[in-house]
């Protein structure tokens, strides 16, 4: 199968020679792979250049976003600015971060999952982050979720779902619109990806604030926001985000912010929510 890669990159100078490196090194090589550089003012460009030199299979692409590094919106804007320039010969696009260390098989195992059943849409491994000397689980979702960092979607897939929003919740939108069309999401826990950076490193308060604001967006309503921001504060051990994120949903409420999935979705979602909720308690 042909593998396409986009790796959105800001300031990644410290990581992305070895997310590089590990693609570069994988059993089942990639067919192309694009960085895009978004406004780095470090020598990310540089790095990714060098790569480019050497393996014709990658390219740089240098875009200008906003400054901020709110989640969502800024991530998918810059993966589009790489998507936008592929051709449509691909068996499965993925939108890789740049601060991961992928297994050498990781590709190999990705496509053996899509090979193996037609209705896989989604396939990922886990994120690992190193806690005293020792790679370990970044639990801060449920082993049925595969994380924005390392997103891998048959062709067929992306398109019947719109592809990425460019909000967010952008990563938790597309599994829940995929399994809206029947498609299968497969996470795979032999495939263990070192995490260089923690995830939220970066977030600041306005960030916080729109994780409310996607639950909103995903037409959750407010007994699933409720839960969805106490167990993910939870899993962070910050209790006192529950606080940011129900602040955030309901301002997104009173501000009458636009969804980003219909009624008839977001009633599937809600559905799908409450189903996951009983089956994780009996």
């Amino acid at each position: 199968m042909k593998v396409y890669i986009v790796i959105p990159a800001h300031n990644e100078a410290a990581f992305i020679s070895r997310t590089l490196q590990s693609l570069v090194e994988q059993s089942h090589l990639p067919e192309k792979i694009i960085v895009v550089d978004d406004q780095s003012s470090d020598n990310t460009a540089e790095i990714v250049a060098g790569f480019a030199k050497i393996h014709s299979f990658i390219s740089l692409v240098k875009t200008t976003s906003s400054e901020a590094h709110l989640p969502g919106s800024k991530v998918v804007n810059a993966f589009y600015k790489g998507y936008d320039l592929l051709d449509e010969e691909y068996d499965i696009i993925c939108k890789f971060d740049a601060d991961l260390i992928f297994p050498k098989n990781y590709l190999e195992q990705i496509a053996a999952h899509f090979n193996a059943d037609p209705k896989t849409g989604m396939a990922g491994g886990f994120c690992h982050i190193l806690k005293n000397d020792k790679w370990k689980l970044e639990n801060l979702t449920g082993k049925d979720h595969i994380r924005g960092a390392l997103k891998a979607y048959r062709k067929d897939c992306f398109k019947q779902i719109g592809g990425l929003k460019p909000s967010m919740g952008w990563d938790t939108v597309d599994e829940l619109l995929a399994q809206y069309h029947n498609w299968k999401i497969v996470t795979d826990e032999s495939l263990a990806v070192k995490h260089l950076r923690p995830t939220g490193f970066t977030y600041d308060k306005a960030a916080k604030l729109k994780q409310g604001e996607a639950f909103y967006k995903l037409r959750y309503g407010f007994l699933i926001t409720l839960i969805a921001s106490a167990k993910l504060a939870w899993n962070k051990r910050m209790p006192g985000l529950t606080k940011d994120y129900l602040e955030g949903f309901f301002h997104a409420k009173t501000s009458d912010l636009p969804f980003l999935v219909s009624k008839k979705e977001g009633a599937f979602i809600r559905r799908l929510r409450y189903k996951k909720m009983v089956n994780k308690f009996l």
